[in-house]
């Protein structure tokens, strides 16, 4: 065999390796982003807003997820699905993380959030915490919308047991929901016109979702 043969021989040896390398990598970059899709589809973009905020049944369409959680907290707790959607509008906008915002000194100093609430429910660490000693969830997540309606629908019982509330009425367990039981006993919200303004847009956008609902045929 001449040099330029064994030459050749060696070229081809070494870089057969490098020429069928790309197929491996092409696979785990097709498994990559089908994991990723997968991820997608159970509830990656859960975090986001749906579209349309406007039409109830344009959300449960969307976000098949959210009407099957908040039948289930219906169940459980007899909170009706209108009444839970318009509160979670309102505390919101259907964003899994959502949080309030900071609070500032001097106008650009951070200092914190202006509250612990977090999640669809808005609910604050201390009355997420009292709801999972109760229900024994210890493992609820409030950016998880099948533990945030459950929590609401738990909250919402309380206040129909203990405030004598009726579970249908969006704008009286909106104020309970805001104020606490303790505020709401107290009377706590009839010194804040812009909190009844906003219960009152609560307990028009309930019953606005229920008609829609009922057109759409989800309840």
């Amino acid at each position: 065999m001449t040099q330029a043969a064994r030459t050749r021989r060696d070229t081809r040896n070494r870089t057969a390796p490098e020429t069928d390398s790309p197929r491996p990598l092409r696979g785990r970059r097709l498994l990559h982003l089908a994991v990723l899709l997968f991820a997608a589809s159970c509830g990656g973009g859960r975090f986001e807003a749906p579209r349309n905020l406007e039409d109830a049944c344009a959300i449960v369409s969307e976000r098949p997820r959210y009407l099957t959680a908040m039948r289930q907290a219906e169940r459980k707790w007899g909170v009706p699905i209108h009444v839970q959607m318009a509160t979670i509008h309102q505390e919101s906008k259907f964003i899994g993380d959502a949080r309030t915002p900071h609070q500032y000194v001097l106008g650009v100093i951070p200092v914190g959030r202006q509250s612990s609430a977090f999640g669809y429910s808005q609910a604050l660490d201390n009355t997420w915490e009292e709801y999972q000693k109760e229900t024994g969830n210890r493992r609820a997540r409030r950016d998880d919308i099948r533990d945030a309606t459950d929590f609401m629908g738990w909250y919402m019982d309380g206040s129909a047991r203990r405030l004598g509330l009726s579970k249908w009425d969006a704008r009286a367990q909106y104020l309970a929901y805001h104020e606490g039981r303790g505020g709401y006993s107290r009377g706590s919200h009839f010194g804040k016109p812009w909190l009844l303004n906003v219960a009152t847009r609560v307990g028009t956008r309930a019953d606005r979702y229920r008609a829609q609902l009922a057109a759409c045929g989800r309840i």
